[in-house]
This record gives structure tokens, sequence and C-alpha cells, in this order.
């Protein structure tokens, strides 16, 4: 979905340690200052950069991400159901969500503030498990809340027995989270388009456990079948959840969408090539 028009307000987002990105906040004040827009800032980014803060998620045109693809995700997250589309800049190592590197942030966003920028839906997760029900814009972990111990875990995909298996623990990951703590442990890349889950072991005690690919519409239960091992469920790295003996999460592809925001060029292909094949 192409964008049509101008932006007059932007959001901002950034790395968690405001070292990290060293002179982007004021890079970026400049840029938005030359084309006239506003840049409004939320409670959390007030507080690590000393500023006045505007509301817990400002309303903008578009949010601007200084920092690397989990700053990203975390804005992904933060404007989850808001119409705002996130588009990084790249502070990070990989960068693979982000449209440009730090030294393009001036021409980039210039072109961005310009109304020049492209917007994708990825899917999102929704979670059922024993505390309540959660979205997630990354992945679900189920893993053992013990190091060190090993989890028996069931699962059931599309209502049929996917069977059981010793592990550290099994990932759910959306296509904009295939690209994390799923791709690190030998997950598929899930290409942006796809309305599916990448379903990948974590140290798997079998020779034979393989990463899969759910299609939406297919429910992924997840039992913990250790005797005396609970298992924590995490959503995009926050514990949400814990499994006793039993007790089971639901995955499944929820309604909302996050929306990325790109660089025309930026594409799918592109950032694959750049950040993983070359």
């Amino acid at each position: 979905m192409r964008s049509a028009s101008r932006v007059t307000r932007a959001a901002v987002v950034t790395h968690g340690k405001p070292g990290q990105i060293g002179s982007g906040l004021a890079r970026l004040q400049a840029v938005a200052q030359e084309h006239g827009v506003e840049l409004v800032v939320s409670t959390e980014e007030a507080e690590k950069h000393g500023v006045v803060a505007s509301v817990d998620v400002p309303v903008a045109d578009v949010a601007v991400v200084l920092g690397g693809d989990g700053t990203v995700l975390r804005a992904l997250a933060r404007f989850l159901g808001s119409g705002v589309p996130v588009i990084g800049v790249n502070f990070g190592r990989v960068g693979f969500l982000s449209s440009m590197g730090r030294r393009d942030l001036e021409e980039g966003l210039g072109r961005v503030f310009a109304g020049e920028y492209d917007v994708v839906e990825l899917p999102t997760l929704e979670l059922d498990h024993p505390d309540g029900e959660t979205v997630a814009v990354n992945d679900v972990v189920v893993a053992s809340a013990s190091l060190g111990r090993m989890i028996e875990l069931d699962l059931a995909v599309g209502g049929e027995e996917l069977g059981r298996q010793p592990c550290d623990g099994i990932i759910c990951a959306t296509p904009s989270g295939s690209t994390a703590y799923n791709l690190s442990n030998g997950g598929p890349v899930l290409m942006w388009g796809l309305e599916a889950i990448a379903l990948t072991y974590v140290a798997a005690h079998s020779l034979h456990a393989r990463p899969i690919v759910i299609p939406a519409g297919d429910d992924v239960i997840v039992w913990n079948r250790s005797a005396d091992v609970e298992a924590g469920v995490l959503v995009d790295g926050r514990r949400v959840s814990t499994l006793g003996k039993a007790e089971r999460a639901v995955v499944r592809i929820g309604p909302q969408r996050s929306l990325l925001a790109t660089l025309p060029e930026a594409t799918f292909v592109r950032r694959y090539r750049q950040s993983f094949a070359s």
C-alpha cells in the first residue's frame, strides 16, 4: 500500500540505550524541522532523552525508529491497532526490518516525510494461555522455566496430533519475527505477504525434529507434558504465563496487522540479499 500524503506529524522511538544512536536524534530533529514535520514522543522516550512527553502512544502519520530490529519490533507492538506505520533507520547490526542505514537518514527520511513510502501489513499471533489472551507481533515461545532442564512438549496442528518432543522449547514466529529468535534456531524465513506461522524447536533432543510452516486457520496447541518442570510462555520476549503439567497454550494467526513502512526500493528480497545472502 503506497502512502499518498505528506507527513506532518511523526512519532519517535529509539534504542533502549540512547548512546547506541549517537547523534541520530539530533539529525532526525534537523530533517523534521527542514520538512515542517512535528515530532512527538511518548512517556518512555521522554524519560530516555530528558524531553517533554506527549502521550503514551502518540497520534502521528508515521513512527520513526532509530535502532535495530528489536527496537522496530517494539515499535510495531506499541503502535499495533493505532493505524500508525513504523519505519526504521538502522542503528543496530542486521537491520532487516529497517528501510535505511544510519548514513542515509537525511535522504531517506526526507523522502518519507514527503510521502514517498509503502506500508506492508504483517500478521500477528493470537495466544490463549492459562492467564488470558495476548497478541504477539514477533513470536510466541514456550520454553523450560528451569535453566538447564529439558521439557517435553506435545503438539497438535489443525486438530491433528504432531507428536511429543523433548526439547528446550518451541518458537511460533510471524513473518516479521521469523528473522529473529526463529532464524537463530535454524527456522525458516517467511516472506512478507505470507499468512503463516514458522514453528521451530529449540534444542530438540532428536535428529528428526524439523521446522514447519503452518498456514492461517490452523491452531497450534502446545501442551507441557513434563512431570516436574514448568514451561514459561513468552510473547515478544516478555513472559506472560506459565504452563504446569498438562496445561496448554494455543497459538493462531490473529485478526490484527502490524504496519511496517518501507521505502519503495527496500523490498523483502533486497533486504534478504543484503542481510543474509551476501
